[in-house]
């Protein structure tokens, strides 16, 4: 009975995931590429910054900082509309700066 008591465990049932909508699969994944500074998920990455839960995107900006240095004023914890003119600035970067 010991065994069945540690299954139910201190994990998340799902894997890391970019493409998770689901922060605890989606966080672990968003860190990951910040500290390898994978420039290949930023178009998902800036996807993240108009998520619905807040810790998805801190963790997104904090990433693409990490990978670009750039916040182009960004606040996580802006309403939709207000994130809305920061995340356009995203899309303009990675329009004139394309992952190869």
């Amino acid at each position: 009975m010991a065994v069945a008591g540690l299954s139910g465990g201190c994990f998340s049932p799902d894997p890391k995931s970019l493409t998770s909508d689901s922060a605890p699969s989606a966080i672990p994944a968003i860190k990951d590429a910040g500290t390898q500074k994978d420039r290949k998920a930023i178009p998902r990455l800036i996807v993240y910054l108009d998520d619905n839960d807040s810790a998805i995107r801190f963790a997104a900006i904090t990433a693409l900082t990490s990978i670009t240095g750039q916040t182009f004023d960004y606040r996580y914890y802006d309403d939709s509309q207000e994130r809305q003119p920061a995340i356009q600035r995203w899309q303009q970067w990675l329009k004139a700066n394309p992952i190869q």
